[in-house]
């Protein structure tokens, strides 16, 4: 095989570069092509400097993650990165792109750097549930000073080349067509310098406190997490000891995160993601539909946050309600959403007026005739819906896609309503559209394959993480969630608070509990509205008008503030429908909670994938991540079920008389995962 490294003479600089597509990983085949490389410069004194770049879109972007879980492969990054930086003769590293993770460590171990405008520098390994293990977390703050290594390892997040140039990050800026050039002219300026200018040899230096300040400004964004802390303290570390004994305590933090249940999660989520984008029986080069214009029905909040994904990617959306005064409102509010974005500076107004100039408001259906794919996102009703559709199947071009934004209903009843239903598709957005990264795409029993691949391959497109469900009740996420909703309210009858109960889920790492949630959303979604009709404690909740945050009542009290507090009258409520029910009573623990209310959930995650209503554990795990908040650290409930132990889970819903799944049970027998 060709080495991915190759090396040129300019004059007395050897220029090392790489070529190793898609983004220049650092896989085995590179890390001995460096290494060969500094051997040669060290092995000929014609050779006054080295400069290390990449061909292609970007400098080393990583690690190679198909080497995850293989026998390691020498030289490994740190030993590498040391010889690189014990070069006697000058290293510089040449940036455009990304440097991110050993990429980004690689860059550090060199003497300079010089870097593109447009480059980026980064140490996302955090969110994989790791720290940089090469040297990263000591020389970073010797090189940036702490603060910005503190920014840079403990939250994930790249920073631009102009930041690190300020920092004494990067060394140099280059012109963006000139790098290459830019950089032997470097080398060569800087090839008599010495002492040579090494990271490992210099000191980090910390403000009293800071360390402290910045644990105590992100607790909430570090909340249940092991890997943050674990990057903070190398880098306290750093500040405390010499570089070897840094480095030494780096690589036992390491070890420790990499051997963890959070960084399994973690790298399980990573990949879960990337595999939910294939569908296991279509071609990957299966023609595509070529979606030019979006048709969006209805400018309430989930029809104008569909419009937004739309417009933010290039996309025209033809947009349509029934009423004036609400397709003003709908559009009014697009646009502040976006100009609130241009505030905050994520996007320039100019992008704001494109977005908003390639929206076409509208009161006729017949508008959406030259559109490519039409969501309707009014009503979740079924008369509703399929007398919609009827009227679509007349107005839509021949091709045209027709997605229905249903959270529950049967995507095949409704595809039945046209003479199309080959083109008919389920596109579950989840509010606020705009935000959440979630897309169950429904595939209904006539869905056309290369609908099904259009809209997938669309998902990517406007940034969504898109998931294939099939056609049952509530889908993947809604479906599994039911259940945990029933165990909730027959908790509080049995005697469980509110607060206990959301405070279980909290601790557990969601973002709310099932009644925080219930009122976020509105206790009065789906109630009847009859307010002499009461037959539930949610029932009695909405007649007497809690119906959640927006009434400033729900199962808990509102400040105007919108900060909950514990509700007597919700606590009467709850005891009167216990004394009529005759419900008995019991000291409910925390551990029966998360028995009741988790693992029938796992359960319902185990019959969606008996039933084929999703094509792999991974695909429901990355459900629950992007669409309702899980916690990552986690890695979904399939995983967390596999982690517990399936023969515990199994258990559990058998102590408390749950039909327990046969493929869960099954499993369970044969001591297998999940995942």
């Amino acid at each position: 095989m060709t080495s991915p490294i190759t090396t040129t003479r300019d004059g007395d600089v050897l220029i090392v570069v790489s070529n190793n597509p898609p983004v220049n990983a650092l896989s085995a085949a590179v890390r001995i092509g460096i290494d060969a490389a500094i051997d040669e410069a060290a092995g000929d004194d014609g050779i006054k400097a080295v400069v290390i770049a990449c061909d292609g879109q970007t400098f080393f972007a990583g690690a190679d993650i198909t080497e995850f879980g293989k026998p390691p492969v020498e030289p490994l990054l740190p030993t590498l990165v040391d010889k690189i930086e014990a070069s006697e003769k000058p290293v510089v590293a040449a940036i455009h792109g990304t440097a991110l993770g050993g990429g980004c460590e690689v860059a550090i171990a060199c003497h300079y750097r010089i870097a593109v405008p447009s480059a980026k520098l980064g140490t996302p390994e955090v969110k994989l549930g790791l720290l940089p293990g090469a040297g990263g977390t000591q020389r970073l703050p010797r090189l940036a000073g702490v603060e910005l290594a503190l920014e840079m390892v403990a939250k994930g997040d790249p920073i631009p080349a102009r930041k690190a140039h300020e920092a004494g990050l990067v060394d140099r800026l280059a012109d963006e067509g000139a790098l290459r050039a830019e950089a032997v002219a470097f080398a060569r300026e800087v090839a008599s310098v010495r002492p040579l200018p090494r990271a490992s040899e210099k000191q980090a230096k910390a403000e009293p406190g800071v360390f402290d300040a910045f644990r105590k400004t992100n607790a909430r964004r570090f909340r249940g997490f092991d890997a943050p802390e674990a990057n903070i303290a190398c880098v306290e570390k750093a500040t405390q000891s010499p570089y070897a004994e840094g480095v030494q305590f780096e690589r036992e933090s390491f070890m420790k995160l990499m051997f963890g249940v959070q960084s399994a999660a973690q790298r399980h989520i990573f990949f879960a993601e990337r595999k939910a984008s294939k569908i296991d029986d279509i071609p990957a080069d299966i023609q595509l539909r070529d979606i030019k214009r979006v048709g969006v029905i209805g400018a309430g909040t989930m029809g104008g946050g569909i419009s937004m994904n739309f417009l933010s990617a290039g996309i025209p959306v033809t947009i349509v309600e029934m009423q004036q005064e609400a397709l003003d409102r709908g559009t009014g509010v697009m646009r502040r959403n976006y100009e609130a974005s241009a505030a905050k500076g994520r996007m320039k107004p100019e992008q704001v007026e494109a977005a908003m100039g390639a929206l076409k408001p509208t009161l006729a259906l017949a508008d959406l005739a030259d559109c490519d794919l039409i969501i309707e996102a009014v009503y979740e009703n079924m008369d509703v819906k399929k007398e919609l559709f009827g009227k679509l199947d007349a107005i839509a071009k021949p091709g045209a896609i027709l997605a229905s934004n249903t959270s529950y209903l049967n995507v095949d009843e409704i595809a039945a309503s046209t003479s199309r239903p080959q083109d008919v598709v389920g596109m579950h957005f989840f509010s606020p559209a705009n935000v959440m990264k979630l897309l169950e795409v429904v595939r209904g029993a006539k869905t056309a394959p290369d609908v099904l691949a259009t809209v997938m391959k669309l998902g990517k497109t406007i940034k969504k993480v898109a998931v294939v469900a099939g056609v049952c009740h509530g889908f993947i996420g809604n479906r599994m969630l039911m259940p945990r909703q029933v165990e909730a309210m027959k908790l509080l009858m049995e005697g469980a608070t509110p607060e206990q109960i959301d405070r279980v889920h909290v601790e557990f790492g969601m973002p709310m509990g099932p009644f925080q949630m219930s009122d976020l959303a509105g206790v009065d979604i789906g109630w009847h509205r009859d307010p002499t009709r009461i037959e539930s404690i949610r029932d009695a909740l909405a007649a007497e008008k809690r119906w959640g945050q927006k009434t400033q009542a729900g199962f808990y009290d509102y400040d105007e503030k919108r900060t909950p507090s514990p509700s007597p009258r919700v606590a009467e409520i709850i005891e009167d429908f216990r004394k009529q029910t005759g419900t008995p009573q019991h000291e409910i623990t925390d551990e029966e909670i998360v028995e009741r209310t988790l693992y029938p959930m796992v359960n319902e995650g185990a019959l969606i994938l008996e039933e084929g209503m999703a094509q792999r554990a991974s695909d429901i795990d990355v459900v629950w991540i992007y669409g309702y908040g899980w916690p990552v650290y986690r890695g979904g409930p399939m995983f967390w079920a596999d982690t517990e132990g399936l023969k515990k889970i199994v258990a559990g819903l058998e102590k408390h008389g749950f039909e327990v799944s046969t493929l869960l049970k099954d499993k369970a027998e044969k001591g297998e995962r999940f995942n």
